[in-house]
């Protein structure tokens, strides 16, 4: 087992030491020229977008889309992930976060606006992500399954273990928690509660997370600011140390694998997913009248994310002057940064919220999985198939829970890389649908028009279920 975690472990530091920042980033700077800025420029739009109804009262929303993405977007890598970028990275971490947020919400709108235009007409809806937009636009099946059993490993597999072990080494502060057992019986208990979710089937999954992602979020948030208040005074010094430290060249570039740059944008992309391909399936999903529309909620979603949910998570711990290192990483270093702050609500507090998050993370994954599975079969799967693998998903959480956590982060990272490496060179390849199509919207939006879409409008010269 031993020889495994390294083998993945060294795996995992080729990808991100080298491949993916060079895609992440280029891409993400690419597709910012390319949108004039968009994800600054139209901040307005994007405000307006997620308040659009469906067009015929029906069908998901543009806000049940962001909340689904979000839900899986909004987890326990923003609790914990942040505090492992903090412990093992440095302050500078932050700072490589936003920065891969930022550009990379470019990438956000940019995948999602296209799955939006090539989504497919089901039963129950609309439905589509990338394994949709690389069959239709590129003709290339064998490549749409494979991304699409990747999103099925990393989010059925990959995520959803180390969201169940993440939510359960927060109960590690108590004094009932026995490392030998209660990973397993806190494992057992989550995936029962998740399964009846599951069992429940989409429309299910889009009603809790629309219901407790709003909630989460904004009671987090405000704890935050509270304590980032109650220690004002650290705050300069706070900022200093982040851009410090993100500067660090020598510092970086002596022992890349464990620095901030490498945590930063690792934390960073498993928080926010931007250009991964797994919230266009969510995307797909909105009954609305223009694809830039769903393109333009994607990026608030980044934005909610990183910016104000992964930074409420390294302000508080950053604040509280609690000095981060190797042994507290993780669930310790937040709960010791709470409890120094708030005393025993500290603890009690982030054990609610990692309750909150994670659940939503685990319900959030397993609705793209429902898309992709879809997708492999050519039809929506029959309910004894669906039955088979609900109670898998369930079992591969409970089996998480009592795992290493250095071997989920980096099997998480990994197959998230995969997806990665698949997905940002088909959206760089047909990125000018989507430039058409946000032109397209912008001068509708400028002749005073409520925007609606056409194929022609764009030339689009493949066949889409919808947009004729």
């Amino acid at each position: 087992m031993e020889t495994f975690e390294k083998l993945v472990s060294s795996l995992s530091d080729v990808l991100y030491s080298k491949l993916l920042i060079i895609i992440l980033i280029a891409g993400g700077i690419y597709f910012t020229f390319r949108t004039g800025f968009a994800q600054f420029r139209l901040l307005r739009e994007q405000l307006r977008a997620v308040m659009e109804k469906p067009q015929d009262g029906k069908g998901v929303s543009s806000f049940q889309a962001l909340m689904v993405s979000t839900a899986s977007r909004v987890g326990t890598g923003n609790i914990i992930g942040v505090s492992t970028a903090l412990c093992l990275g440095g302050f500078g971490s932050v700072f490589w976060m936003w920065l891969i947020a930022i550009i990379g919400s470019a990438s956000a709108f940019v995948e999602s606006t296209l799955a939006q235009i090539y989504k497919k007409r089901g039963p129950n809806g609309s439905y589509g992500g990338p394994a949709y937009y690389i069959e239709s636009a590129l003709h290339c099946r064998p490549l749409a399954v494979v991304f699409s059993v990747f999103l099925i490993l990393t989010y059925g597999f990959g995520f959803n273990m180390l969201a169940s072990y993440n939510l359960q080494s927060t109960f590690s502060a108590y004094s009932f928690y026995d490392a030998k057992t209660s990973p397993w019986i806190i494992g057992l208990i989550l995936a029962v509660i998740v399964g009846y979710c599951l069992l429940g089937g989409g429309s299910r999954i889009i009603k809790t997370t629309s219901l407790l992602v709003p909630i989460m979020g904004i009671a987090y948030v405000l704890i935050a600011l509270v304590i980032v208040v109650l220690n004002i005074t650290s705050l300069p010094n706070v900022f200093a140390a982040i851009f410090r430290e993100a500067f660090d060249f020598e510092a970086i570039f002596g022992g890349f694998s464990g620095s901030c740059v490498m945590y930063g944008i690792k934390r960073g992309l498993f928080s926010n997913e931007a250009g991964v391909g797994s919230a266009p399936n969510a995307s797909a999903s909105a009954e609305i009248s223009h694809p830039a529309k769903q393109g333009l909620v994607q990026v608030l979603s980044v934005f909610i994310d990183t910016i104000l949910i992964c930074s409420a998570t390294a302000f508080m711990c950053m604040c509280s002057g609690v000095e981060p290192s190797a042994e507290l990483s993780g669930a310790p270093y937040i709960q010791a940064a709470l409890s120094k702050t708030l005393g025993g609500f500290g603890p009690m507090f982030i054990t609610v919220a990692m309750l909150l998050f994670g659940f939503t993370t685990l319900l959030g994954n397993l609705y793209y999985v429902d898309q992709c599975l879809s997708h492999l079969m050519g039809k929506v799967p029959g309910k004894t198939f669906m039955l088979v693998y609900r109670l898998i998903a369930s079992l591969i959480i409970f089996v998480g829970a009592g795992l290493s956590a250095d071997l989920l982060w980096n099997i998480a990272d990994i197959l998230m890389g995969g997806m990665t490496i698949i997905n940002i060179p088909v959206i760089l390849f047909l990125s000018k649908y989507a430039v058409r199509a946000l032109k397209d919207y912008e001068k509708q939006r400028k002749d005073g028009e409520e925007p609606k879409f056409l194929a022609k409008n764009i030339a689009l010269p493949h066949k889409t279920d919808y947009w004729n």
